[in-house]
């Protein structure tokens, strides 16, 4: 569903008055679903102070993602957008999101379906584009996003970065976006930190992550159980570690496997039981990486070294790249309760941590 507002032009752009945020969810008798994780920021100044972190506006080509009952669409239209594109996936927002429309001719067009599907590649006008080397493009995603759907459509997009395609097809566009307080500190974390994580290395490595703010809970409707972070995502020219997006995934989430032992503890688990042990010192001993650190101790080169390594291993053996540790396990099992066995306990303990 597609509804496209009235053409015409305004020349210095002011939103007309308008019910307030509390009136349209009156109106329109919105609640916040718990199932869908859905908080409501009601503070003009604070969706004021979002709009900001995304940078110039002016005439910029924006995508809001869940805009809901549109705190942060005032903002972003009064920035003086050239268009806006509103993708919601609730049908209750839509009434509420065209009153916003209608006081905006010709600049909002509202799409009722799913970020997590809809093709970004045709979002935006194609003489927009630019090359990944150029500044980055006049196009900008932002969006206060439920948590339940926020970890998800980050990795997607990194995917997207790593790819240079669906909104990166454009050039390297800008996101500014929120998450759980907890998620922005692992997006943003450094070697050594607590918070480091696979979050941690897969947005780093693509983009200059920055947490901009925190917004307290209590600034919601209904309240969350935590503050949220707003975080401001901008894709780099050269990644960090230059290797296929599915290969740095499989090993940074090795990695991180078993955070709290060595890390040579979850770099085992990316070969075969048979021989691991001998491919496990190879790697090591090829990437150059102490195997008694700790995962969130290691830097972003170490990382780099350790995904060049297992490229270089797994050319050499194409069977490597497809081994899942996890169905080995699985397999494992499946045999010892065929025989009655009950198993090493080791096992059983990786078993309940996987």
């Amino acid at each position: 569903l597609c509804l496209m507002a009235a053409p015409g032009k305004v020349a210095a752009f002011r939103l007309p008055p308008l019910p307030t945020i509390g009136e349209i969810i009156k109106l329109f008798r919105l609640k916040a679903l718990k199932q869908l994780s859905q908080n409501f920021l009601l503070d003009l100044r604070l969706t004021d102070k979002i709009v900001k972190q995304a940078g110039e506006l002016k005439n910029a080509h924006v995508c809001e993602v869940g805009p809901g009952p549109g705190g942060i669409t005032r903002s972003i239209l009064s920035a003086g957008v050239e268009q806006l594109l509103l993708i919601e996936k609730d049908a209750r927002f839509i009434p509420g999101l065209q009153i916003l429309s209608e006081a905006a001719p010709g600049k909002v067009r509202i799409v009722h379906g799913d970020i997590l599907t809809y093709k970004m590649e045709k979002a935006f006008p194609k003489h927009l584009k630019k090359s990944w080397e150029d500044e980055p493009p006049d196009i900008h995603i932002i969006g206060n996003l439920p948590f339940s759907v926020s970890t998800p459509l980050i990795i997607k997009w990194l995917e997207n970065v790593s790819k240079r395609d669906g909104p990166f097809i454009y050039g390297r566009t800008q996101m500014t976006l929120t998450f759980q307080k907890e998620v922005g500190e692992r997006l943003t974390a450094n070697p050594g930190s607590n918070q480091r994580s696979r979050l941690s290395i897969m947005a780093q490595h693509l983009c200059t992550v920055e947490n901009c703010f925190i917004i307290p809970g209590q600034a919601f409707v209904p309240k969350p159980e935590v503050d949220v972070a707003v975080v401001h995502f901008t894709p780099l020219v050269q990644p960090k570690i230059q290797q296929p997006f599915e290969l740095v995934e499989k090993v940074v989430q090795s990695v991180f496997q078993f955070r709290r032992k060595y890390c040579f503890r979850g770099i085992e688990t990316l070969f075969p039981e048979n021989g691991r042990l001998k491919r496990t010192e190879q790697l090591m001993m090829t990437a150059d990486v102490d195997p008694t650190l700790r995962p969130f101790q290691l830097s972003m080169s170490q990382f780099r070294n350790l995904c060049n390594a297992y490229r270089k291993m797994c050319d050499e053996d194409p069977s490597l790249f497809v081994f899942n540790y996890r169905e080995e396990l699985r397999q494992k099992k499946k045999t010892r309760s065929l025989l009655g066995s009950t198993g090493q306990p080791e096992q059983t303990e990786e078993e309940n941590h996987l």
